[in-house]
């Protein structure tokens, strides 16, 4: 959950906007100290501020830059008031560590702490709290990126205006936060206790003894008992998590963060996903029984967070009374497998969250190691199990994890699953977005719980976000190469407590969620609104997938009509790896252009007027394989008539357990089966006049899942000596894809 303000994040609140000029002269020695890079900073933003072009946003960070504060102060209170004339409260605020540095200039702590009294005295509760964040950014994360974006610069003579831009952001930003870590912690600390009751040692009991370590804080106007907003989480920062609370409680709730067993200053053995339903249960039930609370105890947040909201649900507390998880794992049908395919990209999470009872951010922060790691287990030949030996590290939580190739009882135990959804009758907001990497357990959340419990009160909103996104106060607006809507901005913590003002204050349901199913349509500029997936998504079409090819651009055909009978054929050598097929994942979102790979390519005729697509595709697919498994891909794109590639969808799974993912039913070799999967990520997207669909099939195989050799045991204990003949793919034309689509409607 977001208030956790992120360096990224901050830069994206104080975004330059376009760029103001043509190329700047630029010099620098390659050894240069300090004070050179100050001087040649502060010599490119006076040349800068010579531009008529610049926005108030750029004007303010050449100010600073080149230390005019006074200037920048009246620029930057422009630029605060305008983004609070919007409503856009969380921006505003992360221009505070620029204003007091702008107010004070480089006066001693007397004229910055009179600069913050002046300024945070002006602001409520929950506009202090944003500020705070935004001053709580470590100034060494902005001086890295400085000094990244100086060294992408060695040896130029003149700079393009758009880095010379980044460069006096980048400057003006380090300042301000040197500043801040240096003269306002003391200020935020009383601050928040003229504002905040406060408990940060709190102790929770829970079962087999264990003890949950938690804080809290509360208004310090209240009077009354107050509803608690819970976070329960493995990601023990006890300074971001002060934050979370701090901004639940400037919106009037008990805001509570509870770190899980064996973190924090808890007790018990950590374990990730295994006892969170039941401790947070426990966590629910004690604080139900506190004075300062009214019974009632609302859940929110995400990605392990908004699993833990589920996994509490399960045990249907009657205190609990609504949950608002976002972008929320499923663990066994999201991580740490997808589709009943072990997945590689996040594997040094669980050393971040259980190497000790705080986080392992010097082990997590090893990206050559982690990135490096798929390549070389890859090329070694050795089996998945062994991949923890190539790293040089065991790695107990993944070997537990791979005993469960199935989604066995082990992860049923850990969410709601099956019947166990029609019991839940509480209100939920979940919040995912079409590029969220957790997309597919958060939506099977909404589809289970409303295949089980049609009358569920439970509302989704999903845009085009990532999952860091998802979370996010504040979204960017581009995307791995594709710009979003306008509309599609908004706030996530701010959409979350409105939620719960409207479950547990009575108050309006949130604009932005009308309806159950809400979604931004990309490429229209507005939201759609239904009152059930079904309906979101209007009508279906089917696409068969043609043997026959195109003769123009070399595609085989992607049409509605029935093909005569044939078959495409793929020969894939397992043993081979130097060789990684297609790749499904969407980065980029849009690309340039198609390009030929390994996988068979289907597109359709264009498309004559707009249509929008509005759901999830799903398809069967008619195979013979000479083995008895094999991993899969089918990834939807449309294809737009310039010539650009947009990843709309994607399904990526094992064949043996494409009907039901707690059983693996082998294939039979040399037989014709039928492979049905609906398992895909939603989308919505307004397809031009002139775009087509464009759908890619092939076997999975690459260095960041695991390699299924077809011969029917444990994937995981399989190796490169296993490959045997080269893997036999046949393809008939008798398969099919179901594509949510219908004709846009009229201007």
């Amino acid at each position: 959950m977001a208030l956790r303000i992120t360096f990224a994040g901050l830069l994206l609140a104080l975004a330059c906007g376009p760029a103001a000029a043509g190329d700047l002269s630029w010099s620098l020695p390659a050894d240069a100290s300090p004070a050179q890079v100050d001087g040649a900073l502060q010599r490119l933003g006076s040349e800068l501020l010579q531009s008529p072009a610049l926005t108030d946003a750029q004007r303010s960070h050449a100010l600073l830059a080149t230390g005019r504060y006074a200037q920048a102060q009246a620029t930057i209170q422009g630029v605060r008031t305008a983004l609070l004339a919007a409503n856009d409260t969380a921006a505003a605020q992360r221009w505070v560590p620029m204003l007091l540095l702008a107010t004070a200039g480089d006066a001693d702590a007397t004229a910055y702490t009179r600069a913050f009294h002046a300024a945070f005295n002006g602001l409520d509760d929950v506009a202090a709290v944003q500020a705070d964040a935004a001053l709580s950014v470590d100034p060494a994360t902005v001086r890295a990126q400085l000094a990244q974006a100086l060294a992408a610069q060695a040896d130029a003579a003149t700079l393009p205006d758009a880095a010379a831009l980044e460069l006096v952001q980048l400057q003006a930003v380090l300042r301000a936060q040197s500043r801040a870590a240096a003269l306002a912690p003391a200020l935020l600390a009383a601050e928040e206790q003229r504002r905040f009751v406060i408990d940060d040692t709190l102790r929770i009991p829970a079962a087999e003894g264990v003890v949950l370590s938690a804080q809290l804080a509360r208004p310090r106007a209240a009077t009354a008992p107050l509803p608690a907003a819970m976070l329960f989480t493995i990601y023990t920062d006890p300074p971001k998590n002060r934050l979370k609370m701090l901004l639940a409680a400037a919106h009037g709730y008990a805001g509570i963060v509870v770190d899980a067993r064996g973190k924090g200053q808890g007790t018990g053995t950590i374990a990730p996903y295994e006892h969170d339903g039941e401790d947070a249960n426990a966590a629910i039930d004690w604080v139900s029984r506190q004075a300062w609370n009214d019974g009632r105890v609302a859940m929110y947040g995400g990605s392990y967070e908004g699993f833990t909201a589920w996994a509490a649900a399960r045990h249907h507390h009657p205190a609990l009374k609504t949950i608002v998880p976002y972008v929320a794992a499923i663990p066994g049908q999201g991580v740490p497998m997808e589709n009943n395919v072990f997945l590689s990209a996040n594997y040094g999470w669980a050393f971040y969250v259980t190497n000790g009872p705080m986080l392992d951010t010097a082990t997590y922060a090893q990206r050559a190691r982690w990135s490096q790691l798929g390549r070389r287990w890859y090329t070694s030949g050795r089996s998945y199990r062994q991949i923890d030996q190539i790293d040089g590290t065991p790695n107990p939580w993944l070997q537990r994890w791979l005993a469960h190739p199935s989604y066995d009882a082990y992860w049923q135990a850990m969410v709601p699953y099956g019947e166990q959804f029609a019991d839940i009758r509480i209100p939920v907001l979940t919040i995912t977005g079409y590029y969220d990497d957790g997309q597919i357990s958060a939506l099977q959340y909404v589809r289970e719980h409303l295949r089980h419990r049609p009358d569920a009160d439970h509302t989704l909103l999903i845009g085009p976000y990532d999952h860091s996104g998802a979370q996010s106060a504040l979204k960017p607006m581009q995307l791995r190469g594709y710009a979003l809507d306008p509309v599609a901005q908004f706030d996530t913590p701010a959409l979350t407590f409105q939620w719960l003002d409207h479950v547990l204050r009575g108050a309006p349901r949130p604009a932005l969620v009308p309806d159950r199913v809400n979604y931004q349509l990309m490429g229209a500029d507005r939201w759609g609104h239904a009152p059930s997936l079904q309906a979101a998504a209007g009508s279906y079409r089917r696409f068969h997938l043609s043997a026959a090819r195109a003769s123009a651009d070399g595609y085989h055909h992607l049409q509605e009509q029935a093909p005569p009978p044939g078959q495409l054929r793929q020969t894939v050598d397992l043993a081979d790896r130097n060789e990684m097929r297609h790749g499904y994942y969407p980065f980029p979102i849009v690309a340039a252009k198609d390009t030929a790979d390994t996988a068979l390519s289907f597109a359709s005729e264009p498309f004559s007027t707009p249509m929008d697509l509005v759901g999830s595709f799903s398809g069967d697919l008619k195979v013979r394989i000479n083995k008895r498994d094999l991993d899969f891909t089918v990834t939807l794109y449309e294809l737009m008539a310039d010539g650009r590639r947009m990843q709309l969808s994607y399904f990526m799974g094992r064949a043996s357990h494409v009907r039901d993912p707690a059983k693996r039913q082998l294939l039979q070799p040399a037989q014709w089966t039928h492979l049905p999967f609906d398992r895909t990520r939603m989308v919505a997207r307004r397809l031009a006049a002139g775009s087509r669909l464009l759908v890619k099939v092939d076997v999975l195989k690459d260095a960041m899942h695991q390699v299924n050799h077809g011969t029917g045991r444990d994937v995981s204990d399989e190796t490169v000596a296993d490959a045997g003949a080269p893997l036999q793919v046949e393809w008939h034309s008798d398969s099919v894809v179901t594509v949510p689509l219908r004709t846009a409607p009229s201007p």
